[in-house]
């Protein structure tokens, strides 16, 4: 019950401070980005049954309950904050993700994993900072592609 509570307070208490201090340009522009990756979690999450990664106690419903707090709270938000300090700065957004995954990786991870949040089975820290740093790289490929052959939004058809 706990767990639940910080889930939805967390996620909460971050789309506020988004919306608030986050100007609106940015989370236009970085949008695309963050469902792309945020997509490729939930797929993630999908196929852990299939894979055991990891587990969470009360089943697959409990799991993507999880999963979406977790997606659409901390990774949502923060990826966005990331984006909109970094972008165009590749060695400070490799660099800043770097902090952060490693962070997640070997320092939340077990403070959840104690708490109860889930239990790792096939995944290990090491593995988790890998998955995460790449999928970093991978976003940050996929908006300049994504820039790169944007329509201008001010483009008229006529």
């Amino acid at each position: 019950m706990l767990i639940n509570f910080f889930r939805i307070f967390n996620a909460i208490v971050l789309w506020t401070i988004l919306f608030i201090f986050l100007p609106k340009q940015s989370f236009k522009r970085f949008l695309p980005v963050t469902l792309f990756c945020s997509s490729i979690l939930l797929i993630q999450t999908l196929l852990n049954p299939i894979f055991n990664w990891w587990h969470v106690k009360g089943g697959y419903k409990y799991m993507v309950f999880d999963a979406l707090a977790f997606i659409l709270g901390p990774f949502f938000t923060i990826n966005l904050w990331v984006f909109h300090f970094t972008y165009k700065k590749f060695s400070l957004y490799a660099f800043l993700n770097l902090i952060i995954d490693f962070i997640f990786a070997y320092l939340l991870n077990p403070f959840f994993q104690k708490l109860g949040h889930y239990k790792l089975k096939k995944y290990t820290p090491t593995t988790i900072f890998f998955i995460f740093y790449l999928l970093a790289l991978i976003n940050y490929a996929f908006q300049r592609l994504f820039e790169k052959y944007k329509i201008p939004e001010n483009h008229s058809h006529q």
